[in-house]
């Protein structure tokens, strides 16, 4: 069975890409204790998945996989954006739940936005880049709308304020196989999937 590094420590960005990858052994860098931090400086997700990427297939001499993914917010001009993961700052930092504090700025920002100005999309870019040089990039998006209070103890980051196109729950709380199929990440790693399948079983994508 091929190992693919996936270039996080995100217990649920691992489980999310082994469901997708079946057939695949997907490990993170928590099998990789001496890999190194790779800064996101790009100013799109591809560069930054590309910069991750590039980093831990270098490091291991195994394909890597890398995401970087974001919430863009209508109301907002975009952001957060590549700047989601780090959108409360020194305050996250603080609080010693950044995802938490992350969540309650963007609600914040949005108090007195009306809900059918609420529009927001997470977007993803997914990085392979194998011990070759070989390099290849996909993206995904998920369109729906914020909410004003979190719902839901599934998921990570935003999801609990998020609710998808044709859904009246929010991501946190749907079943991760209906994530899954829906998702932005999903979305991305599905169509990566098919390329690393060709790349690493025989053809070239």
């Amino acid at each position: 069975m091929s190992r693919i590094v996936l270039a996080t420590r995100n217990a649920g960005k691992i489980a999310e890409l082994h469901r997708i990858l079946d057939g695949f052994e997907v490990v993170g860098l928590g099998e990789y204790p001496d890999a190194p931090e790779v800064p996101e400086t790009e100013s799109t997700f591809a560069g930054n998945a590309l910069l991750k990427a590039r980093a831990i297939a270098a490091h291991t001499g195994l394909p890597a996989v890398a995401d970087d993914s974001g919430l863009c917010v209508d109301a907002l001009n975009g952001m957060p954006g590549v700047l989601s993961a780090r959108w409360s700052g020194r305050l996250g930092d603080a609080t010693g739940d950044k995802d938490r504090a992350n969540l309650d700025l963007v609600l914040d920002q949005l108090a007195d936005v009306a809900p059918d100005r609420r529009g927001a999309h997470f977007a993803c870019a997914a990085a392979l880049v194998l011990p070759d040089g070989t390099e290849r990039v996909v993206e995904g998006r998920m369109h729906g709308r914020l909410v004003d209070a979190p719902r839901g103890t599934g998921g990570f980051g935003y999801d609990p304020i998020f609710v998808p196109e044709g859904e009246t729950r929010t991501a946190a709380e749907l079943a991760p196989q209906e994530k899954d199929a829906i998702s932005h990440r999903g979305k991305a790693f599905r169509a990566l999937a098919e390329i690393i399948d060709g790349l690493l079983t025989g053809g070239r994508a």
